[in-house]
């Protein structure tokens, strides 16, 4: 059985890397003739759009479509054994179906291992490369949040910038206001806060500082004066999918600073961080769901199957999209809106396995 097992596997990854491979050229092509434009008007350089785009490019598109990939690899080569009766021979020389499934198993837990250190360690860097080319060279992906900014920095203490320009690092009519007991304790507003990028300090210029307990208030007027808050400038304007340069334990770490802060977007944070785990899963539960509709010898062939799979496929990624609609929109809790797909899906395939020729 080993013989069947390492050409199970072989024929399994083999395939998978052949149709990723295909798809990856054709939609590279694709960019290049989206964005060319904009290349030749921000005069890139060739090897940066290689070496600095592209490439890192590959690592993000390949986890992206993972699982899709996975589902068409395993129909596509199964199909074609069972139409070769491979699958009635190996069945009808006392291998069981679950023994069958092996192979499929460790190739689908590699992949989802491949899956797995790509989402969570190695695209948060690549990324970091491709999207400093995009910001260069095709378009801004930092915006201003725009007006009246309100975050809670820690607990009990909160700020306020009625604007901020992240290009110089600036922020208009600031204030701090610190809390204990719902009592406000301590005041302090400015015209105008500079973040200090070399000493990470933030400068506040003509400043009105009040200390206020139950007794009395003590006001302290300044032209300028450096402090340290537990405050960056990424806190008070927005990057596009900024998530795509964390890893695994920066996105945690990220979200407690977030729930500190109050902040309504943790949500999406959250989503992201469980969708990291839960994809690579994603990977086993379809690929046991392609050998139990692909190892019956069908009229249709693979072109059935094929057909049957895509359309499974496709509803798991309609499905996971709703999921992640609802918890970052409604009251869907983040972890069961990553995780519910795996769970409806691998009830299904269960249920195929036990129906799958024996």
């Amino acid at each position: 059985m080993k013989i069947i097992d390492w050409y199970i596997f072989k024929k399994f990854l083999g395939t998978f890397v052949y149709a990723i491979s295909l798809l990856i050229i054709i939609v590279i092509i694709f960019d290049i003739s989206e964005n060319i434009e904009d290349y030749l008007k921000s005069n890139a350089p060739i090897k940066a759009i290689v070496f600095d785009y592209y490439i890192n490019f590959i690592p993000y598109f390949i986890n992206l479509y993972v699982y899709l990939f996975t589902f068409i690899s395993v129909i596509f080569f199964t199909s074609k054994m069972a139409g070769n009766t491979e699958i009635v021979a190996i069945l009808s020389s006392g291998v069981s179906f679950i023994r069958l499934l092996r192979p499929y198993l460790m190739a689908a837990l590699f992949l989802g291992a491949v899956s797995l250190y790509l989402g969570n360690f190695l695209i948060p860097r690549t990324d970091q490369v491709r999207r400093d080319f995009k910001n260069k060279y095709m378009g801004k992906l930092a915006d201003d949040k725009g007006k009246n900014i309100h975050i809670q920095i820690e607990k009990g203490v909160f700020v306020y910038v009625e604007s901020f320009n992240n290009k110089v690092n600036t922020g208009y009519k600031f204030t701090l206001e610190r809390f204990e007991n719902q009592q406000m304790t301590y005041k302090l507003s400015s015209e105008r806060i500079e973040f200090d990028s070399i000493f990470h300090k933030w400068r506040i210029v003509n400043y009105l500082e009040r200390q206020i307990d139950s007794l009395h208030e003590t006001i302290v007027k300044g032209k300028e004066k450096d402090t340290t808050l537990n405050l960056l400038p990424t806190d008070l304007y927005k990057i596009s999918q900024d998530f795509e340069v964390m890893n695994f334990w920066e996105l945690r770490h990220h979200i407690e600073s977030e729930h500190l802060k109050g902040s309504a977007s943790v949500v999406k944070y959250e989503v992201e961080m469980h969708k990291r785990l839960a994809s690579p899963v994603a990977i086993i539960v379809l690929t046991f769901i392609g050998v139990a509709l692909s190892s019956r010898k069908v009229r249709g062939g693979i072109g059935m199957h094929l057909g049957l799979g895509i359309g499974i496929t496709f509803s798991y990624i309609l499905f996971m999209q709703f999921s992640t609609v609802f918890a970052t929109y409604g009251n869907l809790h983040p972890a069961f809106a990553a995780w519910l797909p795996n769970i409806i899906f691998a009830i299904l395939g269960v249920y195929l396995i036990l129906k799958a020729p024996k």
